[in-house]
């Protein structure tokens, strides 16, 4: 069943008081304002060097008969639509990350390039569900490692509950429709991981974009780690009991055969 967001004003006000939506707190103005903010509210947030602009989606725009990729390179226009949570919410990911919606759109131009506008290759269905769902993640204990390998989810978020309060294992949401299926209070998320080692406070966006940039990940789907986020401490109400960590429907059991590529080593 397709996933239907909130309408605007109806959305519980405690989803923007804890993970991942608290996080952006920046733009509450823009998430939790009684109107929808316009296509010029939004580039009036623009970081500077952004080469790109939001515009309206509208019949008129997408009569040029460009793929949506295809204009954000050549035309600099990221399509938005009014009044849309998805669309606000991608357009929040290009204000605190252009960075790496610039390497996801190079690469998925070389893609198209080399397949043409009507197919998909493995490596633009990779870049997509990154870009959707995706979530960077810095891991210095090796440990954790193992346990999510094997989707011991219990001793991921219970045993090694204190990693994810230590910095152990960090993370940083990306997919916009991760964040918007967080409007949801009763949404047990999951996101699609990249794993990087790390030995300290690293830049885990810039060295993601770097590596997309580069070609060295995303490409093909089945690189990306299922994190179920909420496990994570304060990420859902109820995962301060072991419980949780035993029954909840997001801790999938790991599929025979199924393997994850090495993380990405500290630079």
């Amino acid at each position: 069943m397709k996933y239907v967001a909130p309408a605007r004003g109806t959305v519980d006000p405690t989803v923007f008081g804890r993970p991942p939506l608290a996080a952006w707190r920046e733009y509450a103005d823009l998430l939790e304002g009684a109107a929808w903010p316009s296509i010029d509210e939004l580039n009036r947030r623009l970081p500077a060097g952004m080469t790109q602009r939001f515009v309206a989606q509208t019949p008129a725009l997408l009569a040029d008969g460009r793929h949506y990729e295809q204009r954000i390179a050549e035309c600099g226009q990221i399509a938005t639509r009014a009044g849309n949570w998805h669309d606000l919410l991608n357009a929040l990911a290009w204000l605190r990350h252009p960075a790496l919606k610039q390497a996801l759109n190079r690469r998925q131009m070389a893609e198209i390039a080399h397949m043409g506008p009507k197919l998909r290759s493995r490596a633009q269905y990779a870049l997509t569900h990154f870009d959707e769902a995706g979530v960077i993640v810095g891991l210095s204990d090796s440990a954790l490692l193992a346990l999510w390998d094997a989707h011991d989810w219990h001793g991921l978020f219970w045993r090694r509950r204190q990693a994810w309060l230590d910095g152990s294992i960090r993370l940083e949401l990306f997919g916009h429709a991760l964040l918007e299926l967080a409007l949801n209070p009763g949404k047990l998320l999951v996101g699609k991981a990249l794993v990087f080692q790390t030995d300290g406070d690293a830049d885990l966006p810039a060295r993601c974009a770097a590596a997309i940039d580069a070609g060295r990940v995303l490409l093909d789907p089945l690189e990306l780690r299922p994190l179920p986020l909420s496990g994570i401490p304060d990420w859902h109400p109820d995962n301060a009991d072991e419980a949780f960590h035993r029954t909840a429907v997001c801790y999938q059991p790991r599929r025979a055969g199924r393997e994850y590529p090495p993380p990405s080593p500290a630079s």
